[in-house]
């Protein structure tokens, strides 16, 4: 993704590890609690990871988007220019 991007507005090395670690621990947490419920109750696993990755990219992506929204409004009104998403200084 990082090559892809114009080589004007690519984000530094660091920058970019810090974005995609954070999908990688969102993606290590849900595979291990789907391991962990599997094991505690009787339904398929790959029917919970199903079920889990589904709510995740409805419902789960709809609360981010809410929380940004809200989060940034805060931080718009109170002008705290170090809680800016997307912005590292």
């Amino acid at each position: 993704k990082r090559v892809s991007e114009p080589k004007e507005q690519r984000r530094p090395w660091k920058i970019w590890f810090y974005d995609t670690s954070k999908q990688a621990v969102g993606a290590l947490f849900i595979h291990f609690y789907n391991v962990f419920l599997s094991s505690h109750t009787e339904e398929d696993p790959c029917f919970l990871y199903l079920l889990n990755f589904i709510l995740d990219t409805t419902l789960g992506m709809l609360l981010i988007w809410l929380g940004v929204k809200v989060v940034s409004r805060i931080v718009q009104r109170k002008k705290y220019k170090y809680l800016i998403f997307g912005e590292y200084g």
